[in-house]
């Protein structure tokens, strides 16, 4: 397969990766959104509660990040924008200027009101709105505000009573970016194996294709964990976090030694160096890399995958491997230190992990 192919497959994916995530908050958001618009439509009797469902869609969004401080703040700002670009309307009318003045007029009370980029953001895109949407189109001035309030009310209550365990989807993040590492060593571990360069050509484009998925563990992490610290309801599970970022760095350092690791065995593929040891390795610490995502990813104990690493990191021997061929010791030295970040993500510490490699 060619890398545009490989690179292809990769975006697709972690595509659907993301869409499996996605769905169940997409889901709410949805039902909220469709929930405030019969709300005000039905219940209130306004003709056009526009706002309604915008309103519960911003606030939710899409993310499994339901903080209600978070919610919260999103509903207010556009509530804030609503209410001031309709009462700055009423008064100085609609056109380009108008919207100059009620966007910086809403920017600095969101400003004022809450340190958060998130209120003022939405403060003023809602102002903008407003003065853009001639209020015949949707009721009157009033009403679009108490459709706002309609929407983000709805949208705090689904965040309440539906927390979200920050540590879902950290967990799901790196689970599906250790189970990319596992691949690339398994198409080196089959190239070594049959002498075939396309199979590491492969596992070379796979690995670079794969860089977003362990970018996007790290700032999940990271955004999980400073949720954790203000959120009473999951303050307790901020030491697991904390892992859980700390391995999202490991596994991206054992990609960038992987891709490294990839480049150097062209040569011995291509040369027909003796590999058959080398391959045996990349192999175990493959099979050990995609145990190491399952337990990740519901969670679990890591110790099995552990012991695996610990045995392959026992065997990487660089002269044990190849006692003349040099560019295959190269090779095994830097399946060394892949294996002690490994051994890092899978929760060691750094001086433990690489104290089971053999002295050399």
């Amino acid at each position: 397969m060619t890398t545009a192919g490989v690179v292809v497959r990769a975006r697709v994916r972690q595509g659907w990766a993301r869409v499996r995530r996605a769905f169940l908050p997409v889901l709410g958001a949805s039902l909220a959104a469709g929930g405030a618009w019969a709300i005000s439509y039905y219940l209130l009797g306004h003709p056009a509660p526009f706002f309604a469902p915008v309103s519960a869609w911003v606030a939710l969004g899409f993310t499994a990040d339901r903080r209600p401080r978070r919610v919260a703040e999103l509903a207010s700002g556009v509530a804030v924008g609503v209410l001031l670009g309709d009462l700055l309307v009423h008064v100085i009318g609609s056109g380009p200027v108008q919207i100059a003045v009620v966007l910086t007029v809403a920017a600095l009370v969101g400003r004022f009101v809450d340190r958060g980029d998130l209120f003022a953001m939405q403060a003023g895109v809602q102002a903008i709105v407003i003065v853009a949407l001639p209020a015949a189109q949707v009721g009157s001035p009033v009403s679009r505000w108490v459709d706002a309030l309609v929407g983000g009310g709805l949208a705090l209550v689904i965040a309440v009573l539906w927390p979200q365990d920050p540590r879902r989807r950290v967990r799901a993040v790196g689970e599906e970016a250790l189970v990319e590492v596992a691949e690339v060593l398994r198409h080196l571990a089959t190239g070594l194996e049959q002498r075939r360069e396309d199979e590491v050509e492969e596992a070379l484009a796979r690995g670079r294709a794969s860089q977003p998925v362990l970018d996007q563990w790290r700032s999940t992490a990271g955004a999980a964990r400073q949720s954790a610290r203000v959120s009473p309801a999951f303050r307790r599970h901020l030491e697991e976090l904390r892992a859980l970022e700390a391995s999202a760095v490991s596994a991206d350092r054992v990609m960038r030694s992987a891709r490294v690791l990839v480049r150097r065995s062209r040569v011995t593929v291509r040369d027909e160096h003796d590999v058959a040891a080398l391959a045996a390795l990349v192999r175990a610490v493959a099979d050990a890399t995609g145990e190491l995502a399952v337990t990740l990813g519901r969670g679990g104990d890591h110790g099995r995958a552990r012991g695996r690493l610990q045995a392959v990191a026992a065997r990487a021997d660089p002269w044990a491997v190849s006692r003349e061929d040099w560019q295959v010791q190269g090779l095994v030295l830097l399946l060394r230190s892949l294996v002690v970040d490994l051994l890092e993500a899978a929760g060691e510490e750094p001086d433990e992990a690489r104290a089971h490699l053999p002295e050399m």
